[in-house]
């Protein structure tokens, strides 16, 4: 069954991605199964999934752009905002949970004074909640800039954010 496709037109994208953006689905419009790899290019290459860019890839791919839309939001790797200079990703799967993960990630939120799915004030941290990174026998586990660590305490955290705020 094929979905209906939204009659209002793509919104132009405007922005100073537009080159970009049309780079990239001129690389992968083609493509069986190209959103993926639309969507994945402009995360590693932007470092999110610009809200503008939706409407250009949906018209695309002949897609609406609520299907678009969903896939971005459906998959925690996608964000449709910048991310802070350092992201941290602590995960919420079964294994860690049932070793304190939740704990965690609620001293995460007050170390770093914002909640689950934003950035800090000052841009600094950006803290996500993951489902399973793959280290469930190193319960509760977590990411740093893409730096995985496991067994990790209140305290260990607090020294990882000490470390990272050094780092410049």
């Amino acid at each position: 069954m094929e979905l209906a496709r939204d009659p209002r037109p793509a919104a132009p994208n405007t922005g100073a991605n537009a080159a970009l953006l049309q780079e990239v689905l001129a690389r992968h419009a083609n493509e069986e199964g190209a959103l993926l790899p639309i969507l994945h290019e402009l995360q590693d290459r932007l470092g999110h999934v610009p809200a503008d860019a939706v409407p250009g890839i949906a018209d695309a791919l002949n897609l609406s752009r609520a299907e678009v839309h969903g896939v971005v939001t459906y998959y925690h790797h996608f964000r449709s905002e910048p991310a802070g200079r350092h992201v941290l990703q602590i995960c919420r799967a079964e294994a860690c949970q049932s070793m304190g993960a939740d704990a965690l990630l609620s001293h995460a939120e007050l170390r770093l004074d914002c909640a689950s799915h934003s950035t800090t004030s000052d841009g600094s941290f950006t803290l996500e909640p993951v489902y399973c990174l793959g280290l469930c026998a190193s319960s509760p586990a977590l990411m740093l800039d893409g730096e995985p660590h496991g067994r990790v305490s209140a305290r260990g955290l607090d020294a990882l954010i000490a470390q990272a705020r050094s780092e410049k």
